[in-house]
This record gives C-alpha cells, sequence and structure tokens, in this order.
C-alpha cells in the first residue's frame, strides 16, 4: 500500500532538473539504436521522453515535431536537437545533434571502407545482389506513404506528375523542379488556398500513435512558460546564425585554401550545403539531388554504388541522410586526395565522409538554434505553408523517378539485358512492402539471405 501511494505521488510532480551528463548518455544511445527510419525514431523519442521520462508534455513535443516538418532536412535529428535545446540551451542542442549522427557516422564509414576493399568477394557481392532490390521496394513503398500523406486533391496530384516528367522525362535539375513546386504554391495560396493548407502537419498514422494522453507532469510541461533562452531577440539570432556562417563559410574557405576552389572536399562542401537546403520532404527527397549532382555532375560514384550506399544506410541507426557519408567517402576516395596507399585512401574517405556529414547537418543546427523562436511566430500562416505543400507533392513524384531509375539499374536495363531474377526479387520485395508491410530490417534481411544464396547457386 505504501508503495502505491509512492508511485502515485511521483507521478503528480514533474521530474527534477536534467543533469546535462544523463541527457548525454540518452541521446548517444538514441543515436545507438535509432533504426527504423524518422517514424520509428520520432517514436522512440516520444516513447522515453514523454511517456518514461517525462522530460516533455506531449502537446509541447508535437508542437516541436510540427515545426520541425516544416524545415528542410532530416526532421528527426532536428526534433533532437530541438527538445536538447530547450533542455539545456544550445549546448544541449549540439550534444543532442552530434551524439543522434555521430553513431551512424562512424559505422558507416567503417561500412564504407569495408564496401570498397571487398566489396567483389562472393560473400558481400551476394548480399549486396539480394538488397538491391529490396531498396528499389522500400523506395517506391517511400514515395506510396509521402504521396498518401500529401496528395489530398487533384492539384497536389498534378503537382507530382509534373514533377515526375520534368525529372524522369526531361532531365531538369533538381532546384528547378522544387523551384516551380514552391512558385506553384506562392499562386496557388492565392487563388485556392483551402488546396494548399496542408503544410507541415503531423502525419495522420503518427498523429494517432501521439493522442493527447496523460502521463503525470513534465519537467516542459504544457503550461510551462517558454524558456527565457527559447525567447525570440534579434541578438540571439545574430549571434547564433553568425556563428553558424562563419563555420560554414570558414569551413569552405579553410577547404578551398587546402585543396583548390575546385577540389573534390571543397565541391562537396558546397554541393550538400545546397542539397541540405532542398530536402523538403525528408532523405528520400534528398536523394534525386544527390543522384544529379554525385554521379551525373562530379562523377563521384557510379549509379550501382550509389544504390550499394543506399543499402548500406538502410542497414545503420540514425537518420538515412546519412548516405551522404558514403558518398563523401567514395567520392574522396576515388580522388585519392593524399596518395594511393591503403592508409593514404582511408583517410581520404574518412576526411569526405566528415565534410560531407558536416556541410549537410549544419543547417539543421541554424534552422533549430536560430529559427525556431522566430519561424513559430508565423505557423498556420498559409503563405508560408502552401509552397511548402507544393514542394512536399513535387517530392512524390521525385522520389518516384528516383525508384524508375534504380529499378531500370537493378534490373539490368542499364547493361543492355534484363536480370530476371532480380526483377521477380524486386517484385517480390514490393508486395512485401505494400501489402504485407514488412519492415525495413526484416524486408533488407531476407532479400541479403537470398541473395547470398543465389549467388551460390549460380
Amino acid at each position: 500500500m505504501l508503495l502505491f501511494f509512492k508511485e502515485n505521488i511521483l507521478m503528480t510532480l514533474p521530474p527534477a532538473p536534467i543533469p546535462l551528463k544523463t541527457a548525454f548518455w540518452y541521446w548517444l544511445r538514441l543515436g545507438v539504436i535509432s533504426f527504423g527510419g524518422p517514424a520509428g525514431q520520432i517514436a522512440m523519442m516520444h516513447s522515453e521522453l514523454v511517456e518514461k521520462r517525462r522530460w516533455i508534455s506531449e502537446r509541447r513535443f508535437l508542437h516541436a515535431l510540427n515545426y520541425c516538418m516544416l524545415l528542410p532536412g532530416p526532421e528527426a535529428t532536428q526534433l533532437a536537437i530541438y527538445i536538447g535545446w530547450l533542455l539545456h540551451k544550445t549546448r544541449g542542442g549540439v550534444l543532442a545533434g552530434v551524439l543522434f549522427v555521430l553513431p551512424s557516422l562512424a559505422l558507416l564509414t567503417a561500412l564504407s571502407a569495408i564496401y570498397l576493399s571487398y566489396g567483389d568477394v562472393p560473400l558481400i557481392a551476394g548480399l549486396l545482389y539480394g538488397i538491391k532490390p529490396a531498396i528499389v521496394a522500400i523506395v517506391i513503398g517511400a514515395a506510396i506513404h509521402i504521396g498518401r500523406r500529401t496528395l489530398k486533391n487533384w492539384l497536389l496530384s498534378g503537382i507530382a506528375v509534373a514533377a515526375f516528367c520534368a525529372i524522369a522525362v526531361f532531365g531538369l535539375p533538381f532546384p528547378f523542379v522544387v523551384a516551380g513546386a514552391a512558385l506553384s504554391g506562392v499562386i496557388g495560396a492565392r487563388l485556392c488556398p483551402h488546396r494548399f493548407a496542408l503544410g507541415g502537419a503531423v502525419p495522420e498514422a503518427l498523429a494517432k500513435q501521439l493522442q493527447n494522453n496523460t502521463y503525470g507532469p513534465a519537467l516542459i510541461d504544457d503550461d510551462s512558460p517558454t524558456p527565457s533562452h527559447a525567447l525570440f531577440s534579434w541578438r540571439r539570432l545574430a549571434c547564433t546564425g553568425g556563428t553558424c556562417a562563419i563555420l560554414g563559410l570558414g569551413g569552405w574557405l579553410t577547404l578551398a585554401a587546402l585543396f583548390g576552389k575546385q577540389g573534390t572536399l571543397t565541391q562537396m562542401a558546397g554541393f550538400f550545403t545546397k542539397a541540405a537546403l532542398l530536402t523538403f520532404g525528408g532523405a528520400y527527397a534528398v536523394l534525386p539531388y544527390v543522384y544529379q549532382g554525385a554521379i551525373a555532375h562530379f562523377h563521384w560514384l557510379t549509379p550501382a554504388q550509389m544504390i550499394d550506399g543506399l543499402a548500406l544506410g538502410e542497414t545503420t541507426p540514425g537518420p538515412l541522410i546519412m548516405i551522404v557519408a558514403f558518398v563523401g567517402f567514395v567520392g574522396s576516395h576515388a580522388a585519392a586526395l593524399f596518395g594511393h596507399s591503403p592508409l593514404q585512401l582511408l583517410a581520404a574517405g574518412m576526411l569526405g565522409a566528415a565534410v560531407a556529414t558536416f556541410f549537410t547537418f549544419l543547417p539543421s543546427f541554424l534552422f533549430i538554434l536560430a529559427g525556431a523562436p522566430l519561424i513559430e511566430s508565423t505557423r498556420g500562416n498559409i503563405h508560408l505553408t502552401a509552397p511548402l505543400s507544393a514542394i512536399s507533392a513535387a517530392v512524390v513524384g521525385v522520389i518516384m523517378s528516383l525508384a524508375l531509375f534504380f529499378a531500370w539499374q537493378v534490373g539490368g536495363g542499364a547493361a543492355a539485358h534484363w536480370d530476371w531474377t532480380a526483377i521477380g526479387m524486386m517484385l517480390a520485395a514490393t508486395a512485401a512492402v505494400l501489402r504485407l508491410h514488412l519492415g525495413t530490417i526484416p524486408l533488407i534481411a531476407a532479400c541479403a539471405a537470398a541473395g547470398l544464396v543465389l549467388s551460390y547457386l549460380r
């Protein structure tokens, strides 16, 4: 009986202030176990921070999530930065974001090195042969999932079709597609605003999962006053924005001084910064842009390597956008920045992965640490959400064009003869995703095992 009353008393009291050391170990643990893509990562944070630890209330959690979903870039990473920032000011946000990404960067860098050194070994080649069809199915599933959430009327569906044709048929650059979609949203906000009032909303399935439940008082509760460091001020905006600008520009100038303006790492710094500013719609939205730039323009890697990199990214924790680390590793490795010995090639690859990751995620820190207090005041403004709704619709078409490209590569069309075994695996994997709702990790594991068996039978 005494234990019962003790538990009830604890549930009516908010948690004590969280030491930074406790937050450090939580964010590091999250970075290590955060499989399952953005939805899974957000669900993990909700379960731990809202339900169990009660560091933040449900409404404040959803409020932060809504804002992060309005921004370009990985929303789960930005949500971690946001909550870390609310709890422990700028140092807490930086800590949360870095630890959320760091384990994935370390693991993907190691896998990239193994891939380039042993990718032709029959065991590795067999595993990748099976995983590639699974990647096509996962991309198709992502496009359909985003489409169900985004394409709520014929006008947005038309934007998606136009974006697909612009990329797949006419080969227009991805930034032009995004700009055209944003312009259509600006015009649509004036002519038929009700058809564009969809941007920035929490997905319906996630909203049902994160309904207004009561888990007891939270450290940052519904009625808790906004922390002083989270209030908007021009001084704080200028300070934080200036710091991020100095880091970004200083990093680029350093690379330009060491490797030249046309050096591989210098080009990567500029390219991945632009990629981070164009990724409305999540990680899958950035893949077509990375393909156009990294493969078609800069020739840092081949289409086959791009698919292999996505396969590795799907099997590691952290945000899927971490595929940029693989691109950076392979591109710098191929450029042989320091020489051609194994150790020099490894050093070049590791530096490339670090550069790609730094310049991809720096804008996310800027958006949260500098922009959150300012942008939140414009939430619900149709003139802001309409362009984002149109861009989200265009992203669906762009991702479908990417799925078509991947299917062509995996199915053997690029080699002038069809691989019917791979095509059959693609169809089976797609059916498993769309009809059986098989998760990413079980699907990849099953396809990898099938590929390994087939490689020894052939």
